[in-house]
């Protein structure tokens, strides 16, 4: 079996799915094991299920008249299949990657361009070597173009997801200290990233640049096609503006206001609407959607509870975003609670980079600090401090948290978002 003849029983079929709970009528099933199942062994509950074919890596589990194939690896067909389907597309895909904000961007920009175009985009953080072929394998004849975010922890991992997903337009973020571990420190997460670059100018593609980003800039010299902003020089110039706690754009008198907290998620404004202006939305039509879009993921959302203001923001935490978040909540009018928990894979750096967030916090003087996690514990020895959520929780059932506004901000490993029901 390989991916030509498999590909018109692909056709026929609704979705792919990695899942035998999801399996629905007329799907076909990736049968993935893990270390403790053989996923192949519910290739045909799959197909009793209403399964169109099934895809085993176990000889002994083929049975072609069912509609059940083997292949010598499920994760290499797969992406071949997702390969083999975006070489018969015939629509511009956006790729995005980065250290911040990458979720959020990719949703800012399936939102604006959605006003105009029937847009495929990546399902929540479907960003991986399995993810991204499920994305592409998700498009279908209908959809007009496709955003397709790409995470990485290490090198050539980028280089891998772009041989896969091969886009047309290009935006990198920014680069900040995350995943350090993997990258080997803050150089290597630029060269990581950065293979987003090397293949689009290897393939002629449009790179798109935040030109008050300096590595964007430089990565980009003498570079064309691309697009600009940042500068009133840029391709589109935006002013920012917030109130009451969001942040909002200015362009040609036509103001935006978003439903995000942060500075910081001005410039993923910009890049949205860049893509908008690009691909001919009339302004107008991009503010209805920066304006109706409504963050629900936990990033940088803001949830009003009895008379307070909570920030939600435990989907992801590195030393940038956690400085990023620290610096934008010290805006807010009146008393302030931070509850902050650890920032993973930062390697030999974690301890210092901990010690670092504190220091920032203690600095600029918060009514209250509550850290979560055993790297924070380790440096924490003046302010409260719990070795995981649950311990918070426990606490937060005897004891109420009296300020107005109160930041949680973790990384997602922490499951610090289960601690606000208990605030």
């Amino acid at each position: 079996m390989n991916t030509e003849q498999f590909y018109p029983l692909f056709l026929k079929a609704n979705k792919v799915t990695i899942d035998s709970r999801k399996v629905e009528n007329n799907d076909i099933f990736f049968a993935f094991s893990g270390e403790n199942f053989n996923a192949a062994t519910l290739a045909e509950k799959a197909i009793s299920m209403g399964a169109l074919a099934a895809i085993v890596e176990l000889k002994d589990f083929e049975d072609i008249g069912k509609n059940i194939f083997y292949v010598p690896s499920t994760l290499e067909f797969l992406q071949a299949l997702a390969i083999h389907h975006r070489d018969q597309l015939n629509i511009p895909i956006i790729g995005l990657t980065g250290s911040n904000g990458k979720t959020t961007t990719k949703e800012l920009i399936h939102a604006v361009l959605s006003e105009k175009y029937n847009v495929q985009y990546t399902y929540g953080n479907l960003n991986n070597h399995i993810g991204v072929p499920l994305t592409i394998l998700s498009i279908k004849p209908d959809h007009e173009m496709a955003v397709i975010e790409m995470g990485a922890n290490h090198k050539k991992e980028i280089e891998l997801l772009c041989s896969i997903s091969k886009p047309d337009y290009g935006y990198i973020t920014n680069f900040g200290k995350a995943h350090l571990e993997g990258f080997g420190g803050f150089e290597g997460v630029i060269i990581g990233k950065s293979e987003l670059y090397d293949y689009l100018k290897e393939s002629n593609k449009t790179i798109i640049i935040n030109e008050n980003d300096d590595i964007q800039v430089s990565k980009s010299e003498s570079y064309e096609p691309k697009i600009t902003f940042g500068k009133p020089t840029s391709d589109y110039y935006f002013e920012a503006y917030s109130e009451d706690h969001c942040v909002g754009l200015s362009y040609q008198n036509t103001k935006a206001l978003s439903k995000l907290t942060g500075n910081y998620n001005f410039t993923n404004l910009c890049a949205a609407v860049s893509f908008g202006l690009h691909f001919g939305i009339d302004i107008e039509i991009i503010k209805h959607a920066i304006e109706n879009y409504t963050p629900t993921n936990m990033r940088s959302q803001i949830v009003k509870k009895e008379g307070r203001t909570l920030v939600l923001d435990t989907y992801n935490a590195n030393p940038s975003s956690m400085t990023a978040s620290l610096h934008n909540f010290v805006t807010f009018e009146g008393s302030k609670t931070i509850i902050i928990g650890d920032m993973l894979e930062l390697g030999v750096e974690s301890e210092a980079e901990h010690q670092n967030i504190l220091k920032q916090a203690l600095e600029l003087g918060f009514d209250e600090i509550i850290t979560v996690g055993g790297n924070f514990k380790k440096v924490n020895s003046v302010t409260l401090s719990f070795n995981n959520t649950q311990e918070l929780i426990e606490y937060l059932k005897l004891n109420g948290i009296q300020s107005k506004n109160i930041l949680l901000k973790a990384s997602r490993g922490i499951s610090l978002e289960k601690a606000a029901d208990f605030i």
